[in-house]
């Protein structure tokens, strides 16, 4: 099932941010959404907690500057205790330790706050079926930093039973295309680009989207 497919039952919500302004006008927005339930609004990351633990949540829309536990430790905090749910970042910073921070902690998506209604919408989705989105700016980020820290010489080899069209997977993102990206590139369902990257991780030993753009730098294919 793709991310855009919506379920019988609404995604619970929780959108956290410690900015009133923002946060109650996201919470009004997501609510147009037929398949999206905004559960709460937290401020910081014990109220996101204490709204996780009240349940059911499906999803946090997670800003990462927060008083009293920033976004960040909140997702490693979820991550450890509440596994079953998804976060997406949605935050104004686009740095290094921030991205790298986040997703390390287990933030399934990272958007920045130029984001629309419905790239946010479709992030939600996406990491309610185990999927990632990543925007492109944070993509362009990721590729970069990549590329200054893989040593040119030092090539690291792919499995030899990965198929042409997993390879050619793995080279799309390392480019930085995301799974509908890829499905537009190769003609074929976002599904199917899902299935491929589900045998090309297990098969490689990928981690998640960030180490696969690793890989594709040190095997030479991005």
């Amino acid at each position: 099932m793709t991310a855009d497919v919506a379920r019988q039952q609404p995604l619970n919500v929780v959108v956290a941010d410690d900015q009133a302004a923002v946060r109650e006008p996201l919470a009004a927005v997501l609510a147009l959404a037929e398949d999206i339930e905004v559960v709460a609004a937290a401020a910081n990351g014990t109220e996101v907690l204490a709204a996780v633990a009240a349940g059911p949540v499906d999803v946090v829309l997670m800003d990462l500057r927060m008083p009293v536990m920033d976004g960040i430790e909140t997702t490693r905090r979820l991550a450890a205790q509440h596994p079953e749910v998804a976060v997406v970042v949605l935050t104004t910073f686009a740095d290094d330790d921030s991205i790298l921070g986040a997703l390390g902690a287990g933030a399934r998506g990272y958007l920045t706050k130029n984001a629309g209604r419905q790239d946010i919408t479709r992030a939600i989705r996406a990491a309610a079926a185990g999927q990632s989105v990543l925007d492109r700016e944070v993509q362009d980020r990721l590729l970069a930093t990549a590329r200054n820290k893989a040593p040119a010489p030092d090539r690291q080899p792919l499995p030899a039973d990965l198929t042409p069209r997993e390879r050619e997977v793995l080279a799309l993102i390392g480019r930085g295309l995301s799974n509908r990206g890829i499905a537009e590139q190769l003609f074929i369902s976002e599904a199917t680009v899902k299935t491929h990257i589900n045998n090309l991780f297990a098969k490689a030993g990928i981690r998640d989207r960030a180490d696969a753009v690793r890989r594709a730098m040190t095997a030479g294919l991005a």
